[in-house]
């Protein structure tokens, strides 16, 4: 059997846009993450090649990828990049569904929040400090847990807000004390 590689979705697929990344520093003490990543789809052969082209120069060559099925809809065995091949694996129940695991024969291994591509701006900008921070006990799911907390409590404050805006506490008080007593 041979199998064919049509170079024009290869192309199409290596030259889309720059990964979104954020890491610790080198030097600095290690912790549970290494950093974040933000794709933009939940394309693993149109983003592992960007994030692959980031890291190689700065880390080391990517050899392998290993993801939790849980936010992936296709997990191909092997992605291409310039100038090689990445091997995707996979766990579902014994890797943290927001983490991505990087391997590279020459530094070893990265360990990256995924914050989902349909995320808002803040938010990402939010996760991706928060995972950088050197020697975090952090896990990535914590951080997602932290974060979604944190948008629940600001919805719940702004409908709060427009309620009070809305003549909300005060027009329901003054109907309360208006009430005739029995």
């Amino acid at each position: 059997m041979t199998a064919t590689i049509d170079h024009a979705i290869t192309e199409e697929r290596l030259s889309s846009a720059p990964a979104r990344l954020s890491l610790t520093p080198p030097t600095s003490a290690p912790g549970l993450l290494d950093g974040a990543w933000w794709p933009r789809s939940g394309d693993l052969l149109r983003e592992i090649p960007a994030l692959a082209d980031a890291l190689d120069a700065r880390w080391g060559r990517i050899t392998r990828a290993i993801v939790n099925p849980a936010h992936w809809p296709v997990i191909p065995r092997r992605v291409p990049v310039i100038g090689h091949i990445v091997h995707v694996g996979w766990f579902a129940a014994e890797q943290d569904p927001n983490k991505l695991i990087l391997l590279s024969y020459t530094m070893g291994r990265l360990d990256l929040l995924v914050i989902p591509p349909e995320t808002e701006p803040a938010a990402a900008d939010r996760l991706m400090a928060a995972a950088a921070v050197p020697g975090s006990l952090r896990t990535a799911s914590g951080l997602m847990a932290d974060e979604a907390m944190r948008c629940d409590a600001a919805e719940i404050r702004s409908r709060e807000e427009e309620w009070e805006t809305d003549g909300g506490a005060a027009s329901t008080a003054g109907r309360l004390s208006s009430a005739p007593r029995r």
